[in-house]
């Protein structure tokens, strides 16, 4: 259907209804995620910005609470929603209400509203990187690249059987094929705090795997496209601040001391 990846374009999700602890919130001066000021800008506003200058977003949704739709950046979104009852909840709603517009998008691009380092160029590199007729592209980082990036900063990582891995937060998914593992995705949303749950979910065979230190990235994709029953595959060698998240205090003091 697309004669040129390269230039392909995107409507973007954006679900903000992500909250931090009493703690974070007393010392951010705010409880929502995209809302947390660094450098004087939201990051939400800075995410809405980045997305709009990379060239390839033809309209964006947010999908938040109350303090979302009241803050100015939510001015910058193509259109704001009501959060619903959970993340899938959430990128679900933004995922309806773009299919409902006059031309619905082939491919969109779900994008986390708590990422600070974001921009328009790390944003093109890991489009840049994807195989963009896959259904779900999911960027990988390696724990040396982050670390080099951010020195001395947490993250959570997974080892593989050639090195340690962490996730980041800007996926490239196909519409129809997002429609169709709706439940797939839901049941890993339900089951991600679960050991139990998850290594159900997983199979005997890949926590083996995991346990025994022998994964691939060819073990990880394969699952990928097991339980999402989708085409997804995961990109290495991805920008490293697409995994940097301000999902506890340290992280967001961290960010802090970077934007000075």
């Amino acid at each position: 259907m697309w004669d040129n990846f390269a230039q392909m374009t995107f409507d973007a999700i954006l679900p903000a209804g992500g909250r931090v602890p009493d703690d974070f919130a007393a010392e951010a001066g705010t409880s929502v995620k995209a809302l947390i000021e660094l450098g004087g800008q939201s990051v939400l506003e800075r995410t809405l910005v980045a997305l709009a200058q990379t060239g390839r977003v033809r309209r964006s949704v947010v999908i938040g609470g109350e303090e979302v739709h009241a803050h100015p950046a939510s001015r910058l979104a193509g259109e704001i929603l009501p959060e619903g009852a959970s993340g899938p909840d959430n990128i679900y709603r933004g995922l309806e209400s773009l299919l409902a517009q006059p031309e619905p998008p082939d491919k969109v691009l779900i994008v986390t509203t708590d990422l600070p380092f974001l921009s328009a160029e790390l944003i093109n590199d890991f489009l840049a990187k994807a195989p963009l007729e896959k259904d779900i592209c999911l960027p990988l980082i390696r724990q040396s690249a982050f670390l080099e990036r951010f020195p001395g900063a947490g993250a959570t990582f997974v080892k593989l059987r050639d090195e340690n891995w962490t996730a980041g937060c800007v996926y490239t998914l196909d519409t129809q094929a997002l429609m169709r593992c709706r439940p797939h995705i839901e049941r890993v949303f339900e089951n991600r705090k679960s050991k139990l749950g998850m290594a159900k979910l997983l199979g005997p065979a890949f926590v083996l795997k995991f346990v025994c230190n022998r994964l691939t990235l060819g073990d990880v994709q394969r699952k990928i496209q097991q339980i999402t029953r989708c085409d997804g595959v995961p990109v290495p060698e991805s920008p490293p601040e697409l995994a940097y998240d301000i999902d506890s205090l340290d992280e967001y003091r961290y960010a802090q001391k970077i934007f000075g």
